[in-house]
């Protein structure tokens, strides 16, 4: 045999020992470049929240019922709105903890001013009793416009509080965390010395429509329940609906359409460039925070009708929790610079999807609250993995 046919015969003997390497090696490089697209892309929660809704389908079939996906959907609208603000704050590279005190504190100041009745026995402590609010109602009650001027006047103390954060925020050059920190603690000790920690009901049947009211519902029909037939409607279009997505749509169109959010974005990403570049910065943190204040005020409105009550520990608890968790997982980073409304809304629907799976399962509050922190904790590394990503594609190319 010639020696140009032994590496002939060689060469053929090690053919089949690289080729399964070098597919591999493909393969692995395919996947890496899947996952970073996927990572990468705007619409990942969406991918996530897809994928979820379909794995539990099998497992929880009661999650795809009608009934179930009305109760997913009157969540989210509040919680929307809520998160909206938090939305904005995060872009700017802040944070605003005092939100679930401005949805107490508002709760009660608009059921007080439209109340048509309070309960002597219940309200008598109160240091309202006698001058805002008596046995006949509020200083609104009754009044034609009552529900419009008590959303107006829920709508400016939330207003004012994020003018108050903004302007020690932006003023002081104080950590957003502490001032709104404090917001938090403050305010909602305030609400419940305003009632004394009591609810005020006998709401106006108008503003409770803004809770619960339907525009749209289908009636399905009947079912037997225990031998007692039960009427199956279900509401597709609700006011909190409208009023949610009208918020988003505005929002929207001031981060994507204005100089305001253009701005925005700007001291987010780097404060020091936009102020050279003439960004008012004092100006910007202080709206940043009156919007916050604006939407928690809208969520306060929407909870507190579907709940017929002005209550003064509305946003305690894991509320916060909640609202951060949202948007960050839809994707709006804790660095500042990035954030789309969006991207809140897909992330509020998912984490509304993920409390409702964890409830269905019949888990203890302390399993969905640490199942819910392990989420957010997750949602922020990715979010870390994502900006790594985007700085090295930005290098590369």
């Amino acid at each position: 045999m010639t020696l140009a046919e032994n590496r002939s015969l060689g060469s053929e003997n090690r053919a089949p020992e690289v080729r399964p390497l070098m597919d591999w090696r493909r393969i692995l490089a395919g996947a890496r470049h899947l996952v970073r697209r996927v990572l990468l892309s705007e619409y990942f929660i969406l991918y996530l929240l897809t994928i979820y809704f379909i794995v539990l389908i099998p497992l929880l079939p009661t999650i795809s019922k009608p009934l179930n996906l009305v109760n997913i959907l009157s969540n989210t609208w509040p919680l929307l709105a809520v998160a909206i603000g938090q939305t904005v704050v995060l872009i700017i590279k802040g944070i605003d903890l005092s939100q679930g005190a401005i949805i107490g504190l508002t709760s009660v100041v608009g059921a007080v001013l439209m109340a048509t009745a309070a309960s002597e026995d219940v309200l008598s402590n109160s240091p309202l009793w006698g001058s805002v609010l008596a046995a006949n109602g509020g200083l609104l009650a009754n009044a034609p416009n009552a529900v419009l001027l008590g959303c107006l006047a829920m709508l400016l103390v939330g207003a004012g509080i994020g003018f108050i954060n903004g302007f020690m925020i932006a003023r002081f050059n104080m950590p957003p965390f502490m001032v709104t920190l404090v917001g938090l603690l403050f305010f909602s000790a305030f609400a419940i010395y305003l009632t004394q920690s009591e609810n005020v009901r006998h709401l106006p049947e108008g503003f409770i429509q803004l809770g619960k009211g339907d525009i749209v519902s289908v009636y399905i029909g009947e079912k037997a329940e225990s031998q007692i037939p039960r009427r199956e409607i279900y509401s597709f279009v609700t006011y909190a609906m409208l009023i949610s997505l009208s918020l988003a749509v505005v929002v929207h169109l001031v981060l994507s359409r204005t100089v305001l959010g253009k701005q925005l974005y700007a001291l987010g990403t780097n404060r020091r460039a936009a102020q050279v570049s003439g960004v008012p910065i004092n100006r910007t943190i202080i709206l940043a925070y009156m919007i916050s204040g604006i939407c928690a005020a809208v969520g306060s409105i929407l909870y507190s009708a579907r709940l017929e009550a002005g209550r003064p520990t509305l946003g305690s608890g894991t509320f916060l929790l909640d609202v951060i968790g949202a948007t960050v997982i839809g994707g709006t980073s804790l660095a500042g610079g990035k954030g789309k409304v969006t991207w809140t809304v897909l992330g509020v629907l998912f984490f509304v999807l993920l409390s409702n799976s964890l409830n269905l399962m019949r888990l203890s509050a302390f399993y969905i609250d640490m199942v819910k922190g392990s989420v957010i904790l997750a949602a922020a590394v990715i979010d870390v993995i994502r900006t790594r990503l985007a700085a090295s594609e930005g290098a590369h190319a």
